[in-house]
């Protein structure tokens, strides 16, 4: 009994958590405004239902650190893979070899497999075209010789720890 309580009520911090930031997030677009903020609370109300019946029992808050680390990677990774486009672009001697390769994602197909592949696709050189039909992702690269697949394995690993905290969404 005491555990469903205590269950019920981090569900509840959580929902009234994610509606102040959706809250908040409506504010910093629309200002605060009375006749805004009462289509604010409205449609904060509404995100927060959608949440809570939508994500699902497994879904965690993101680790800071985690975010942090993979924020940071991710910065780095499309400042050079830009860089690396953008030379090849205007450079007809650099190699070209397009191709396609198949990355094994370890993450279990839903949500975060999802997010993954969503974030692969926004690096430059790289993208996720498809599916393998063996559990796999298809990516498109412009140089197969460079070491796409280990890349695609760390920021895998990155995207892990940005969802190994502890507290789930309530």
């Amino acid at each position: 009994m005491a555990r469903s309580m205590g269950n019920r009520m981090r569900r509840h911090a959580g929902s009234a958590g994610r509606f102040l930031a959706f809250l908040a997030l409506w504010c910093i677009l629309m200002g605060l405004d009375p006749k805004d903020l009462v289509v604010g609370l409205f449609a904060s109300a509404c995100g927060t239902l959608a949440a809570a019946t939508f994500l699902p029992e497994s879904a965690r808050w993101p680790s800071v650190r985690g975010l942090m680390r993979f924020a940071a990677a991710f910065l780095r990774q499309s400042l050079l893979a830009g860089i690396d486009v953008a030379k090849r672009a205007f450079s007809p001697r650099l190699p070209l070899a397009p191709g396609f390769v198949a990355f094994r994602p370890s993450l279990p197909a839903g949500l975060y497999r999802d997010a993954f592949v969503s974030l692969s696709a926004m690096m430059p050189g790289t993208l996720p075209v498809g599916s393998d039909g063996r559990d796999g992702v298809v990516v498109h690269c412009l140089d197969e010789h460079q070491p796409v697949l280990p890349e695609m394995a760390k920021d895998e690993a990155r995207l892990r720890a940005v969802f190994s905290g502890e507290r789930r969404h309530g």
